[in-house]
């Protein structure tokens, strides 16, 4: 990589190739785990980048350390009082459609304040692998990397794929790829990156995944899950909240994130909203699995879950309802809500905006054959 420049019209690259991927990570059973190995170039660059632009004032708040809480119950959320974001952060886009289509009149990543962009992520490939986009020849391996100036937790950022290409925010395969590639670049349990869709409180459409550091370990991480097409990586979470699961090692990548693509296009084309959430996991498994096998993170899963759209509607009092949510992180708009909610009331929300029983049931075995016929 390179040193950093001043010059902020020429952003640092990074490449990088799977040589790069840490396959070593693991938890510590406490729920403030640490990190289990040493930081590696890709934390260094992100969270110094990130630090930089904070004390450069380019954040529409100064991010301290944040009030947080375990709530009771067996579910472990991790509820994080944050005011400034509610009050401070840029007004969502009018969303009319899952399938909207990019409109370069309103605010985009290509509207940014240079000095915003901490680096570009390059992958290093053999084949220097074309895609097409639109029926026109690209070369989507340049990844944007830029810090969210409305944070939600330390080292808050913004994965955009080439900016100048204009997509919707509909994932592509570089994008989901890009994304869990991300994670395995990271040393840091830690890191957790997310995406959601137009009527998915996603709140600009122009392509973006989302990427930050939260130091406490999720359920998410670690729960139970039934097979459905296990040669693909895909399976159904058991506990709550309702959606599914892939789960990727290091050699997998391009295959899963070929079979998340092939979900998330059906939800698409069906109309479905859906928010994804990327984090170090342990392996897929039916039960509680032993010690070692619970603190494993070698691998990354990547839990999927379709969801009730939402265009236009009254947002919660709480907390919105959106990928880290879902996951398990709560970020918190005002002191009483954040004092006084208890997990149920928190599964009573969330339950709100997932798809009924029945429409998840038929949804599941609608993408199970999808993914078998393929």
């Amino acid at each position: 990589m390179n040193e950093r420049s001043t010059d902020t019209t020429m952003p640092l690259q990074f490449a990088y190739t799977d040589q790069h991927f840490v396959t070593d990570v693991r938890r510590s059973s406490g729920n403030h785990p640490g990190v289990a190995s040493p930081p590696v170039k890709f934390d260094t660059i992100l969270q110094a980048g990130w630090t930089d632009r904070m004390e450069r004032g380019l954040f529409r708040y100064h991010l301290g350390d944040l009030q947080t809480r375990i709530l009771p119950g067996s579910h472990g959320f991790v509820a994080q009082l944050n005011i400034q974001r509610g009050i401070e952060r840029r007004k969502p886009q009018e969303i009319l459609s899952i399938q909207q289509e990019f409109n370069a009149g309103q605010f985009n990543f290509n509207k940014i304040n240079p000095g915003e962009i901490i680096f570009e992520m390059i992958k290093d490939t053999e084949r220097g692998t074309a895609l097409h986009y639109n029926g026109q020849l690209h070369q989507p391996n340049r990844m944007v990397v830029l810090v969210n100036v409305s944070p939600l937790e330390f080292g808050h950022c913004l994965f955009v794929p080439d900016p100048s290409l204009c997509l919707p925010q509909v994932l592509t395969r570089f994008a989901v790829q890009a994304g869990i590639e991300s994670v395995l670049l990271s040393s840091n349990p830690d890191f957790r990156v997310g995406f959601n869709s137009l009527g998915a409180f996603a709140s600009v459409n122009h392509l973006h995944l989302h990427g930050y550091y939260l130091d406490h370990k999720l359920k998410i991480e670690s729960m139970p899950v039934k097979g459905l097409v296990p040669e693909k990586g895909f399976y159904r979470l058991l506990d709550f909240p309702a959606g599914f699961l892939f789960y990727t090692e290091s050699e997998d990548v391009e295959k899963v994130a070929r079979a998340i693509c092939e979900v998330t296009d059906f939800l698409v084309d069906g109309n479905i909203a859906h928010n994804l959430f990327l984090t170090r996991g342990c392996p897929p498994c039916d039960r509680t699995q032993n010690e070692k096998t619970l603190c494993s993170r070698k691998g990354v899963r990547i839990a999927v879950w379709p969801r009730i759209s939402c265009f236009g509607a009254k947002e919660e009092s709480a907390f919105n309802v959106a990928l880290c949510e879902l996951a398990g992180h709560l970020p918190f708009k005002n002191k009483k809500d954040f004092e006084l909610t208890t997990e149920k009331d928190v599964i009573d929300i969330i339950q709100r905006y997932l798809l009924p029983d029945r429409e998840f049931q038929r949804l599941e075995q609608q993408l199970t054959h999808h993914l078998i016929d393929l």
